[in-house]
């Protein structure tokens, strides 16, 4: 399974680790990945997903998942979660319606 947050795309970072004598060896910063269970009120539906945890906290801030979505610009979701958008907006398109 891919070191990738479902959401937001955040990945896997690589840098230095930097010891005293200022000796440089690579590293890899992993993002906080964690499963979680999302509830769209739109789809009347739970997704479970690996989602990082700045994206969770965004999630709760934004009022939930729907909110979360409908308020991102394209370029900041994943793919996934862009068709997740896509159906999202036409379930609310369809109850305004």
């Amino acid at each position: 399974m891919a070191r990738r947050c479902a959401l937001t795309g955040k990945g896997v970072q690589t840098g230095n680790n930097v010891s005293h004598a200022h000796n440089k060896t690579r590293r890899r910063f992993l993002p906080n990945l964690q499963p979680a269970s999302v509830l769209s009120d739109a789809l009347g539906q739970t997704f479970r997903m690996r989602i990082c945890v700045q994206a969770l906290r965004t999630i709760e801030h934004k009022g939930g998942l729907d909110a979360f979505l409908l308020n991102t610009r394209d370029s900041k979701l994943s793919e996934e979660a862009r068709r997740l958008k896509r159906r999202v907006r036409k379930a609310v398109e369809q109850k305004t319606a």
